[in-house]
């Protein structure tokens, strides 16, 4: 998955609520591309999956995995994209369901913010948020990698 590959995207999807997270998140906060993405993570509003859906098969994605509520997975020929539907609270704070029912994975109104990708201006989550999603399991190489990044960023305890 490129920069330009995001950046198609997002464009693509340009009406609906999409964040960018994963290592594409990391690197859109530290303003450049750290390392190379097999995929891109969004997460996106609950209500408009249909649309993105829609919106991401006209560019020649289809679903290859469902692990709904949770997350799913649409790829084309060369590209994945992990999506992760969130159902927003008044206040602005979002949940995303988890596989442990009554568990869900909490989002502050906060940790919604921008980062650039080749200097355009994207969605995407905080450092304290990409944080916070890699904890409990063991860390691979990329995830090391990208937990350096957010250290250098400010992103909490790390």
């Amino acid at each position: 998955m490129t920069a330009e590959d995001v950046l198609e995207i997002l464009a693509a999807l340009r009406g609906t609520d999409v964040w960018i997270g994963g290592g594409w998140g990391v690197d859109a906060l530290v303003g450049r591309q750290t390392r190379p993405h097999d995929d891109l993570d969004l997460m996106h509003r609950e209500e408009q999956e249909p649309r993105v859906v829609e919106t991401l098969a006209a560019l020649g994605f289809a679903e290859t995995l469902s692990w709904r509520p949770v997350r799913f997975v649409l790829a084309d020929a060369a590209r994945e994209i992990d999506l992760h539907p969130l159902r927003f609270a008044v206040d602005g704070s979002a949940e995303q369901s988890s596989l442990t029912p009554g568990e869900p994975f909490r989002y502050p109104a906060s940790c919604f913010v921008t980062g650039t990708i080749l200097g355009t201006e994207v969605p995407c989550l905080s450092a304290e948020q990409q944080v916070y999603f890699h904890q409990g399991y063991e860390p691979r190489e990329r995830d090391l990698h990208d937990l350096a990044q957010l250290r250098k960023l400010g992103g909490g305890r790390v």
